[in-house]
């Protein structure tokens, strides 16, 4: 069971700097430019990742239908997902921003009723409007002064929160390997990335930080804190594991404040308040 702790620790850890680093990235570099090279480190990762433990092997085994559907199941995750959340990071507070993205436990269950027919409950909608109202609460006053910038931000937080919610549901509809299928979307990402940056105009000149700072979300944050994470779940079970994940909006809150200097709202942790209480509410029902 220590393992089991060490394991998740590590995953914490590196999904709470997410905001932190992507700020800083985006800072110089549009969205599309962050994801193409963070995508690539992240698909290069689970491909050593996947030749160390012996998966890449089934490969061989996979028909085009196969690739097919695992590649249009990781889409929503790892390029819908980031596309939105670095859009959404560009125009408001990156704490903002990461309190936002955690609405996707509560998109999981909405996506669950929809795709897997689970069945819809009082606690669910209860939840959903908790994590609603967490939302509104962390956007405070430029919600209100119905500030453009923030609005947009706001917005595009909350699709990237849908689109993660959606492939978590996917993911659960179909049981490929998670090392393979991710893998095979975080190389895709990266090529449609490319094709849009190119499109765009947008350059691929960066410089040795940048390179350090695709390296830290591509190898750390996207690839080895969900191999861990696994690592994690199977060692100590779902139900124990998967709580301390609501630990990783606390931490990051401390990491924007340190590096980025922005100061703690208490309608951003009000707002996450909210829409923690919101999780643990669809949580509680899991149980039952």
């Amino acid at each position: 069971m220590k393992k089991a702790y060490i394991y998740a620790g590590i995953s914490i850890l590196f999904w709470s700097s997410l905001a932190t680093v992507s700020k800083l990235l985006l800072g110089e570099l549009n969205s599309y430019q962050v994801l193409t090279y963070s995508a690539a480190f992240a698909a290069l990762a689970l491909l050593i990742v996947g030749a160390v433990t012996g998966k890449l092997k089934l490969l061989r085994a996979y028909g085009i239908k196969d690739y097919v559907i695992t590649l249009l199941i990781g889409l929503p995750g790892t390029f819908l997902y980031y596309v939105f959340l670095y859009m959404g990071t560009e125009r408001m507070a990156a704490s903002q921003a990461f309190i936002i993205n955690y609405l996707w436990p509560i998109m999981s269950v909405v996506f669950a009723c929809i795709i897997l027919k689970e069945r819809l409950t009082w606690r669910k909608c209860a939840a959903f409007a908790l994590s609603i109202l967490g939302v509104v609460t962390v956007a405070g006053r430029e919600l209100i002064q119905f500030d453009g910038e923030t609005l947009s931000g706001v917005l595009l937080c909350v699709l990237a929160a849908v689109s993660y919610g959606a492939f978590t549901a996917l993911n659960n509809k179909w049981s490929y390997d998670y090392v393979i299928s991710m893998m095979l979307s975080f190389a895709l990402s990266a090529i449609l990335s490319l094709i849009i940056n190119l499109s765009m105009g947008g350059s691929l000149a960066v410089s040795i930080l940048h390179l350090l700072g695709f390296g830290w979300n591509g190898v750390f944050v996207m690839a080895l804190a969900t191999v861990t994470w696994a690592l994690a779940l199977k060692e100590g079970g779902t139900a124990k594991i998967s709580s301390l994940a609501y630990i990783t909006p606390f931490l990051s809150l401390i990491w924007t404040y340190l590096v980025l200097r922005e100061p703690i709202s208490p309608l951003s942790i009000v707002g996450l308040m909210l829409i923690v209480l919101g999780i643990f509410m669809q949580l509680k029902e899991k149980k039952k």
